[in-house]
Parts: structure tokens; C-alpha cells; sequence
């Protein structure tokens, strides 16, 4: 409509005083206006019914909502609600279930924009940014130069159980090394699948993983105790920018020939699925060819590391510069008399100090730099610009 370029209202009553003239007829006056005969028969209902009010922008929701809670259905949520403050909309449905209401339940998604609109559910808190960042990534073409880490995400099978798929391949040949089906994401579910590949296939020169756990964690350098393990069997880390999968397309590929021909439908159970995981790892390896190979199978490229899994865990070596301080069970090193917080992820481990300006020393672990240390202020800064919480002062005995 034309009066949308000026005043609306103004527009509007103009219309009715030239419908009311009679100079032109109504579908002469509609067509000056650029409005239909069903919309000035609309707004001249409005004007006789109410006058100038009636001319008055009005809501296009409907008066009414064919799912709309009854109100004795509102006034039951909320007193169930109000019993119960800590329980979740869900929650709230499932105790009146357990009351005998069974009919006429509105959905979760209703329940807690209901709770919202009274104020009775606390927005939840933001996740803290992630203190890692994408580290330089390599490019090799030498099998086992660079493994490739991730976990595929979970999906439910027939039984409602979660499956996480935990994969690890080699870069350059594509070579399936491990997919294993966990129940849980953790750090323990996943250190003995790795040590196992670690014995089966020795040891890569690096490791590439986004920068959730168990791989990474918001800790100085990002370090998680499987972090710290790869990197005292002499294993660098790379890490891919937050939330960029891209930087790691071969392991992604990967991932999504996985996801299309074993999740589909998901197995009965963890151990069916990962029968599935096992017969399509086989395949994968030796029954595919890959264009990238020359149309060979990564099976025939691929081999094994000459890097063995020592039997004993090395001791992390720093140059003979460098001051090198044991962090201590409750995360601080002993610097000057005082203490100095590092992090509770490196308890026990030493740590290495270099001094690069008067009173200013990076900290590292192994090729990791942790931050650096203000020795006048006690504290470390991280890659941030943000200091780790004050230390104690004096030093207390350990």
C-alpha cells in the first residue's frame, strides 16, 4: 500500500473523506490508493463501527490459540512448580504423571516457556571461552608423521544407550587405526584405546585434535592429562581453530562416510554397533581404493612406526638455561620463597622457566608454552592477556 511510504494513518483517513465525498466511486478511491475493495470495505466497517480508533494499527496474532493451555492446566504447572522449584519443566510433567494427570499434558517446550514467562527458570550461564587456539598445522605425506583424533557425535541405539565413536587415523596414508564405540566421552574411556593403538602401531610425530576433551581442556596451554601423556612419549600436538572441523578435511571425510553407513539405523546395542564399526573399518582399510592414494587402499600404504611405546614413561627435558620448578599437588611451583599457581592439570610434572626480559620468564611444558610469569606480580599470563588466580604468600612447606 502506498501510505506506507508516508503516514499510515494519515493515508487511512484521507481514504474515508474520499469515500465519503462521493466525488469518486469506492472502487475509483480504492484504486487511488492502491488497496483493494476488500481492504476499504475493512477499514470503512472499522470507522463506522468506532470512529478514528477504528483506523488504528491493530495485531495480527490470533485472539485465540487452538493449543492454548486451559488455565486449570497453567494454574496445576505452576503449583507443581511452585512444590518443587528445583525440578526441570520435564521434571514438573513427569510428577504429574506420578499424580494420575495423564491426558491433556502440554509439551516440555510449552511447560518451560511458561516457567520462563513467570520467571521461574534461570537463564543458564554461557560456557567459558575455550583458552586454546589453533597451533600451525603440518601437512606431511610420510605415514605416521601426523595421527588425527576426534570423536564422531553420539547418536542412541535400538536399547537408548549413547554411542560415542572414538576414531584415530593417519593423515597421509587415510588409514583407519581405531573406531571404537564408547559409552562415555571421557578421558578414562579413551586412554586405554589409545595406548593400545599406541603398542599396536607405535608412535606418530604428532597428534591433531579439535580442542574439546578429552584432548584439550581451558587449563594453561590447553593441556589435559592425555595431553600431557602424548607429550612425554615425545608427541607434538596440533589443534585446529575453534570451531573450525575444516582444518582437519581428511578425518572429516572420513567421518561422514562412517556416519552414512553404519548409523543408519543405529545397531540394537554397543556391541553389535561396534561389530558394524569393526566390519567397516576392514572395508575402509582394504577394500576401498582412494583417489588421493593413485586408487590404492590405504592398507597398502600405510605402515607401521619404528617408534615403539616405551615400557617406562620419559621425564619431560628442558635446555640448560632454563629453570625448571615441580609443580605441587595443590598446582603451585616454589619461586623465591613464595608460590606461584600454574595448574592443578600439571600436579607433579616439572615445568620449565626461560627469562626473557628482567623479571619476565615463559613458562613451558616441554614445546608447550604455558604463559609468562611476572615475578614482581607472582602470577602467570596466559596467551589471553588474563592471570592465573593470586598465589599464597609466604611458602608453605608442601
Amino acid at each position: 500500500m502506498p501510505w506506507k511510504q508516508t503516514c499510515p494513518m494519515d493515508e487511512k483517513i484521507k481514504f474515508i473523506s474520499l469515500v465519503k465525498s462521493d466525488v469518486y466511486s469506492f472502487a475509483e478511491a480504492c484504486r487511488r490508493f492502491g488497496i483493494s475493495r476488500k481492504s476499504g470495505y475493512v477499514l470503512l466497517a472499522r470507522y463506522e463501527r468506532e470512529g478514528a480508533a477504528g483506523l488504528e494499527p491493530r495485531s495480527r496474532a490470533p485472539h485465540h490459540h487452538r493449543n492454548a493451555m486451559e488455565p486449570s492446566m497453567i494454574a496445576q504447572l505452576l503449583e507443581m512448580k511452585g512444590r518443587y522449584p528445583k525440578l526441570s519443566a520435564g521434571k514438573v510433567l513427569d510428577r504429574l504423571r506420578m499424580e494420575g494427570q495423564t491426558e491433556g499434558l502440554p509439551a516440555r517446550s510449552t511447560v518451560g516457556e511458561l516457567f520462563k514467562s513467570y520467571g521461574l527458570i534461570q537463564p543458564r550461564k554461557r560456557a567459558a571461552a575455550r583458552a586454546v587456539q589453533g597451533s600451525v598445522l603440518s601437512n606431511p605425506s610420510a605415514p605416521n608423521a601426523l595421527w588425527s583424533v576426534d570423536f564422531k557425535g553420539h547418536f542412541r541405539l535400538g536399547d537408548h544407550s549413547r554411542c560415542y565413536p572414538l576414531t584415530l587415523s593417519d593423515y597421509s596414508s587415510r588409514y583407519l587405526l581405531l573406531c571404537r564405540g564408547l559409552q562415555h566421552p571421557s578421558e578414562q574411556a579413551v586412554w586405554p584405546y589409545m595406548e593400545l593403538s599406541f603398542r599396536q602401531y607405535g608412535l606418530p610425530e604428532a597428534i591433531r585434535s579439535d580442542n574439546g576433551a578429552p584432548f584439550a581442556s581451558v587449563a594453561l596451554g590447553g593441556l589435559t592429562r592425555l595431553a600431557i601423556w602424548w607429550l612425554k612419549l615425545g608427541i607434538k600436538l596440533e589443534r585446529i581453530r575453534p570451531g573450525h572441523p575444516e582444518q582437519n578435511p581428511r578425518h572429516e571425510r572420513m567421518h561422514r562416510t562412517l556416519k552414512a553407513e553404519t548409523t543408519r539405523p543405529p545397531r540394537g546395542n554397543l556391541g553389535a554397533q561396534q561389530a558394524r564399526f569393526n566390519d567397516f573399518r576392514r572395508e575402509f582399510n582394504e577394500d576401498r581404493p582412494h583417489e588421493a592414494l593413485g586408487q590404492e587402499t590405504p592398507a597398502s600404504v600405510y605402515h607401521a612406526s619404528p617408534r615403539k611405546l616405551p615400557r617406562e614413561l620419559p621425564r619431560i627435558e628442558y635446555p640448560g638455561h632454563f629453570e625448571v620448578r615441580l609443580v605441587s599437588r595443590n598446582c603451585g611451583i616454589r619461586w623465591k620463597s613464595h608460590r606461584v599457581c600454574v595448574t592443578h592439570t600439571l600436579s607433579e610434572e616439572y615445568v620449565g622457566l626461560e627469562e626473557v626480559d628482567d623479571g619476565i620468564w615463559d613458562v613451558y611444558f616441554g614445546p608447550v608454552k604455558l604463559g609468562r610469569m611476572d615475578e614482581r606480580r607472582l602470577q602467570i599470563e596466559d596467551h589471553k592477556g588474563r592471570w592465573v588466580r593470586k598465589t599464597m604468600s609466604p611458602m608453605s612447606p608442601d
